[in-house]
């Protein structure tokens, strides 16, 4: 990953991403928390409510669901050239609470432009 592009501009696009064009997140109502290990461990969290999604890094007690992986296999899975289904399936990608939550995800992220 070019270190100029942090994770905290990779949230920050996802986040105006997601506002500018809400129509994956319409009716979800989720917080999804990454956990994302690189030189140091970074958390984010997505909130999605009424059609609106912003990111945080506070760390929240009603986390719905939690994704847990390396920075470089997250930007891979955002970028496309990573699977999803097929990183959990190796263990790049752990899930901790709602799976239905993080299947949803791929979609949603989806439709991030990188």
């Amino acid at each position: 990953m070019n270190k100029s592009y942090s994770m905290d501009k990779v949230f920050a696009n996802i986040e105006k991403r997601l506002q500018a064009h809400p129509e994956p997140i319409e009716g979800m109502e989720a917080v999804y928390q990454f956990d994302l290990a690189g030189e140091e461990l970074e958390t984010y969290q997505l909130h999605l409510s009424e059609g609106k999604a912003w990111i945080g890094q506070e760390e929240s007690s009603s986390v719905d669901c939690c994704i847990k992986m390396k920075q470089k296999d997250f930007m891979d899975m955002l970028l496309g050239r990573l699977n999803g289904t097929s990183a959990f399936m190796t263990g790049r990608l752990k899930v901790q609470g709602s799976m239905g939550l993080a299947m949803k995800l791929q979609n949603v992220l989806g439709h991030y432009e990188a």
